[in-house]
């Protein structure tokens, strides 16, 4: 019983320290749902239009869903080949080379995932450890921080800084924090949380600096198509140089409105993609066998589908945006993705003194659910003392619910 207790002991310590890293661990040392699912269970219990969580209210196309159907009937009911099937494979090099110039071998150099994060966690678990540094920026996705801990590696951050322009990246400190002990980089662009679309310049720094220490770079992509601003997404890996460096992560779930069927895939050089495979075998092996061939067709098919959602979501963005600016936050108006990061300084008290305390009061006091920007930060990190007063919304919601969530935020000052 003594080993038994020991053991257990150690496991709880290792896992802690992932909770740790990726904020989950409350101050008495246990671990807490993530803010998501926090956020979201106060809207339900509050009733209130819930802009946290950034999943769509709506399912996507239903002809893709009729697909996937369609998939089932035909018997893709057992495990799928652990890289994909082929058609999925070719589509998604297909795609690639028809939205960005970008040659790939779908036979060795693509990789079909359990959604993105499943890619993100193969790659950082393939290719770092102990004495490794993982660039990122911040604020992070909370899965980046989560797989850096489970590989034991070292998560450096560089801050992304708001402006009239967005969050941008700062060249000098992005040079000082890659190191020789630098491993590898994660980009995330177009950027959950903040929603900005790095630019060229931007771009050629992280390039220049990979370059220079030899560090390989994963770019979390998944919201590449949801883009509305002038700024254009452009993969790092088309710069030169970069393809032979690059993974590139992406999905269907942000592109199609289909975020639970968690079809996922990576591309990059065929060495980088064995060794993510060796990896990935042993987490899902494969999955989502009659959702591939559904996402097969939508990626070669559903251009027009991907349109649609995309000048919808604009709309929704610059309804959301205005009715928060009425409402008296200062906001930086996003490139890309789902999301608006707001200023809730004016709102703030004594009872609400930073953002995460702002958000949890939200639901009750009337009726409006977000999330705080300091959960995507390093606890007493630089930035997540810079961007305490901040706050993001999300605006893949219909309109009903945005229009909601704007009448309530427009009684705060009351």
């Amino acid at each position: 019983m003594r080993a038994l207790l020991s053991y257990t002991g150690h496991m709880t310590q290792r896992w802690r320290s992932v909770a740790r890293a990726s904020g989950l661990t409350a101050p008495d040392g246990t671990t807490r749902p993530t803010i998501f699912a926090e956020m979201t269970a106060l809207a339900q219990a509050t009733g209130a239009a819930n802009l946290g969580q950034g999943f769509p209210d709506a399912d996507g196309p239903e002809w893709i869903r009729a697909a996937a159907i369609e998939a089932i009937r035909a018997g893709a009911n057992q495990y799928p080949p652990g890289r994909g099937i082929p058609e999925l494979r070719d589509a998604i090099a297909a795609h690639q080379k028809r939205h960005y110039g970008i040659e790939l071998d779908p036979a060795t150099e693509v990789l079909v995932t359990a959604g993105a994060t499943e890619a993100l966690a193969a790659a950082v678990l393939a290719l770092t450890g102990a004495g490794d540094e993982v660039v990122t920026l911040e604020p992070f996705y909370d899965a980046h921080a989560a797989v850096i801990a489970m590989a034991g590696a070292t998560h450096v951050t560089v801050p992304l800084r708001p402006d009239p322009t967005g969050f941008r990246l700062d060249p000098v400190a992005f040079a000082a924090a890659v190191s020789e002990r630098t491993r590898l980089i994660i980009l995330n662009t177009p950027h959950n949380p903040t929603g900005t679309v790095l630019n060229d310049a931007e771009l050629i720094t992280v390039a220049e600096a990979a370059a220079r220490v030899d560090a390989i770079v994963i770019t979390d992509e998944v919201y590449e198509h949801l883009v509305f601003g002038e700024q254009p997404h452009h993969p790092i890996a088309t710069l030169p140089g970069m393809a032979e460096r690059t993974l590139t992560v992406s999905s269907a779930g942000k592109t199609f409105s289909l975020t639970g069927w968690k079809v996922g895939w990576v591309a990059g050089p065929a060495p980088l993609i064995e060794a993510l495979l060796a990896v990935k075998q042993f987490l899902t092996y494969s999955g989502g066998a009659p959702f591939q061939p559904a996402i097969a067709r939508a990626l070669t098919e559903g251009d027009a589908d991907i349109a649609e959602l995309r000048s919808s979501l604009a709309a929704r963005r610059d309804l959301l945006v205005a009715g928060l600016r009425a409402a008296g936050f200062t906001l930086v108006v996003p490139e890309g993705t789902y999301f608006v990061c707001a200023d809730a300084t004016p709102f703030l008290t004594s009872e609400m003194p930073d953002g995460a305390a702002f958000a949890r009061a939200l639901p009750a006091r009337i009726g409006v659910a977000c999330v705080p920007l300091s959960a995507f930060c390093r606890p007493g990190s630089v930035t997540s003392e810079a961007l305490s007063s901040w706050v993001r919304f999300t605006f893949v919601k219909d309109e009903g619910t945005l229009r909601r969530a704007i009448e309530r935020l427009g009684t705060l000052r009351e």
